[in-house]
């Protein structure tokens, strides 16, 4: 036990294997999934049926569902995964019981992205009933059909089709019945809410009334027949929030939330700094306190205590010495991440990764260029800061575990429980509440792990709430990084060269979709000094942030319009319309003159299926230094829309949330401490940092809805550097730009 637990421990202290992070979350090429879970929620119609009585089952299987299976792309399965079992897997579960009540299961989570509303609509859609009438049963590993997690804007591609197809196959299904009950031409019948109507007769039956003509299920394949965009009534449209009222009045429970009979509440010991290793430790005090349960297993301790004070209290009774092998800073972060490069045989050799792609001759391309640049720019680590920092519930049965948490990977951190504790995974259920947040920071379970260690040995429930230090520090960051860009153009704006290498942040979305004969492009991993991990758009902002910047920088070399430059190089229609669409809202043109405290930048990208352009408006005080974005107006295009007004919601998000990034936000470190672990020093964008927000939807509803939560982030900074650079004439290469105002 202790030694698993040490392994679950190494996670905490900054130590995880990170190839155990899937290759879909993260990077391709850094970080790739060597052990899927041992065990697979099979289809158990018995079991499905006894949780939600009698009635119809639907269960889809086949092709889509392997799309939610880690793995290589384009293979629709994982490493070591049991070929020929992917008819097996179960994608989307449906039932409609006697009383005509429709209810879905699926192993998404709620992170307040609204997909539980988006599904839901999906459902509601092909079965012509309106959303209230639909139950989404969510992230409870007991409950739901296995899915490998909540990220990488898949649900709405991958996840949305499943439920839908398992919709329509009920449709027909009861279609089917009520033809043979009232002895009629199917092609006669209608689905009107919630009944089967023979509109010559007005003669009708309910979905309860079929679904009592015996108990049905019904496996189905990938390929049923689904109601095209543009014939949506439901989807399509801006549906309220499920449970929206319930979150606004307070009423919503997340995992902070959850109570359990007799329950503790734990608080765990932690290190002086972020490589220490635990030497000795004196428990004997914090033993002496009433109702408190202390735990030492490996580098592990913590207490278990009837308060959340006397848990304090107890941990502070703790005496611990520790030692630190390794000390970080950044004070040279960026010149140890290319030497880090160096060091491990990379310094180009890194060349030859899945995101790495060369065409032409680079020599060639400098050649025939009348203007070349080459530019280094840097990338800060930074915190996801959620809403909501980490917690869990863990109760110990007869046996089995129960954990209550919050994480956009329920099933896998049943297996990292599972593996902890050296039971099987049959033993573990994960229950996700809706909850607060997560950026792609919630992958992993060290707050279940840690509650299920404190509940096994005090033989009580355990709730553990980490606290905004502890989310600080011991969870992972968006990875810093280094960029270098070499290009080159001609006067009348062509591009003809494109060298760009990223070292350590990421290879997403690194390569332009600007039309360029010979270029260069790799992304080279390296160790960094901080635990790295998936952040809202991956390496995407970073990427853009330097081809944008560099973009910019091309265009004024060559005189020319930063608009015309871009269109000049792009022949892919659907980033050029979003392009145009967010230069038109805006007012792009001869008459936004910049001054030198007014500037005016735009940029534009793609990014999981989704294509986004935002123009940005920066107001400069000449006196301090402080830059303020005054208005920021996006276009934005994800395929057919399925919720406009969440849709919008999710992109204003984006846009606020990467104003952080751009701007300010960084997590600094030396002593190997983090040095800013709390929101009073840690600056997150605040209401009087917000600007006029401006979002334009482009419904494709001839292309397949992509994902939409990630993709809007990645234009804003790069707008912003270039209307701060258009005011003043100083490129800023680093992100963040301005994190104590522009030197003036």
């Amino acid at each position: 036990m202790s030694r698993l637990l040490n392994k679950s421990q190494s996670a905490v202290r900054g130590k995880v294997d990170l190839q155990e992070i899937d290759s879909l979350i993260l990077e391709p090429e850094r970080y790739e999934l060597r052990e899927e879970p041992r065990y697979r929620f099979e289809v158990d119609r018995r079991e499905f049926l006894k949780t939600l009585g009698g009635g119809i089952v639907v269960c889809l299987v086949a092709g889509v569902a392997r799309a939610q299976r880690p793995g290589r792309r384009g293979t629709g399965g994982g490493r070591g995964g049991r070929r020929g079992s992917s008819s097996q897997e179960v994608g989307a579960w449906l039932h409609l019981n006697e009383s005509g009540e429709v209810t879905a299961c699926t192993g998404k989570v709620e992170i307040g992205q609204n997909i539980r509303t988006s599904l839901t609509q999906a459902v509601a859609e092909e079965l012509r009933l309106p959303p209230e009438r639909i139950r989404m049963i969510m992230a409870d590993t007991d409950l739901v059909p296995y899915d490998f997690g909540t990220a990488g804007s898949r649900t709405t591609p991958a996840m949305a089709p499943q439920l839908r197809r398992a919709a329509a196959t009920v449709r027909e299904l009861l279609l089917d019945l009520a033809a043979k009950e009232l002895a009629i031409d199917r092609g006669s019948l209608t689905v009107v809410d919630g009944k089967i109507v023979h509109s010559p007769t007005n003669r009708s039956l309910t979905f309860g009334e079929l679904s009592k003509k015996g108990q049905l299920t019904k496996t189905i394949s990938s390929d049923a027949a689904l109601t095209p965009a543009a014939d949506w009534k439901t989807a399509g449209t801006s549906v309220a929030k499920v449970d929206g009222a319930a979150i606004v009045t307070g009423r919503h429970e997340y995992a902070s939330d959850v109570r359990r009979p007799g329950m503790l509440f734990g608080k765990v010991l932690r290190p002086e700094s972020l490589h220490a290793k635990l030497v000795s430790v004196d428990l004997e005090k914090a033993k002496l306190l009433p109702g408190v349960t202390v735990v030492h297993d490996g580098d592990f301790v913590g207490v278990a205590a009837p308060t959340v004070p006397t848990a304090g209290q107890a941990i502070a009774a703790i005496t611990a010495n520790w030692k630190t092998e390794t000390s970080v800073s950044d004070s040279r972060l960026f010149e140890d991440l290319k030497k880090a490069d160096d060091d491990e045989g990379g310094g180009g050799g890194g060349f030859g990764g899945r995101s790495n792609y060369s065409r032409g001759k680079i020599t060639e391309g400098m050649k025939a260029a009348d203007r070349k640049l080459h530019v280094t720019y840097t990338i800060a680590y930074i915190a996801h800061v959620p809403l909501e920092p980490r917690a869990a519930v863990a109760e110990w049965s007869d046996g089995k575990l129960t954990v209550w948490t919050g994480t956009q990977m329920p099933f896998r951190v049943r297996s990292e429980l599972a593996r902890a504790f050296g039971i099987a995974e049959e033993k573990v259920r994960v229950i996700v509440p809706d909850m607060g947040s997560g950026y792609g920071g919630k992958h992993t379970g060290e707050t279940a792990v840690e509650a299920a260690r404190l509940a096994k040995a005090a033989g009580k429930p355990v709730k553990l709430n980490w606290t905004r230090e502890e989310e600080f520090t011991w969870g992972y960051f968006r990875p810093a990084g280094v960029i270098e860009v070499a290009a080159g153009v001609r006067k009348d704006g062509t591009l003809t060269a494109w060298e760009f290498h990223n070292y350590n942040s990421g290879g997403s979305a690194i390569r332009p979709l600007y039309e360029i004969p010979h270029q260069r492009i790799a992304f080279h991993p390296v160790n960094g000094p901080l635990r790295p991990g998936s952040y809202r758009g991956l390496a995407a902002t970073a990427n853009h942030f330097a081809r944008e910047s560099h973009m910019d920088d091309l265009a004024h070399a060559a005189g020319v319009d930063p608009l015309a430059m871009r269109l000049k190089n792009l022949k892919d229609p659907r980033l050029r319309a979003v392009l145009e669409a967010a230069a038109k809202k805006f007012g792009w043109g001869p008459h936004n003159k910049p001054t030198p405290e007014r500037g005016f930048g735009l940029a534009c990208g793609s990014e999981k299926g989704s294509y986004v352009s935002t123009c940005a408006e920066v107001s400069i005080d000449s006196r301090t230094g402080k830059v303020r974005v005054v208005r920021a107006v996006t276009a934005f295009e994800c395929g057919a829309i399925i919720n406009p007004e969440h849709l919008t919601n999710q992109c204003e998000g984006a846009v606020m949330m990467g104003l952080g990034g751009a701007l300010f936000e960084a997590i600094r470190f030396d002593d190997d401490k983090i040095r800013n672990p709390k929101l009073a020093q840690y600056r997150v964008p605040r209401f009087n940092d917000l600007p006029v927000l401006e979002t334009v939807l482009l419904d494709r509803k001839d292309l397949p809805s992509a994902g939409a939560g990630e993709t809007p982030i990645v234009a804003i900074g790069p707008a912003v550097g270039n209307a701060i650079f258009q005011a003043t004439g100083k490129r800023l290469t680093s992100m963040p730009m301005v994190p104590r105002g522009l030197k003036v």
